[in-house]
């Protein structure tokens, strides 16, 4: 399980690795574009059921950390739905990876 360390945070955002890379792609453009957003996401089930919202801007500290030393390959789909929400007036909501099969 990866982490996004948000403002020094004590309490890392804890998300799949698989995940994370996605995420990091998303974020970054948004933030070397120097916009802010949100980022929501649902509690996962180790924690009190509920969910969180972020703000989040260039000038707050952000750390991606991953357990697997190599990148997984990006799904560019997932990438430009999580991209879409972040351009909302509602910021990036998590979602789940969806794989298409075959035509």
């Amino acid at each position: 399980m990866g982490q996004l360390i948000y403002d020094s945070e004590d309490r890392p955002i804890v998300l799949d690795d698989r995940t994370l890379a996605h995420l990091k792609v998303v974020l970054t453009t948004k933030l070397r574009r120097q916009e802010g957003f949100t980022l929501s996401w649902r509690h996962p089930a180790t924690q009190p059921r509920g969910r969180s919202t972020i703000w989040l801007h260039p000038s707050i500290p952000l750390q991606f950390v991953f357990d697997e030393p190599e990148p997984p390959e990006l799904n560019q789909q997932w990438i430009q739905s999580l991209m879409e929400s972040a351009n909302s007036t509602g910021g990036i909501a998590l979602v789940d990876e969806v794989i298409e099969g075959p035509a």
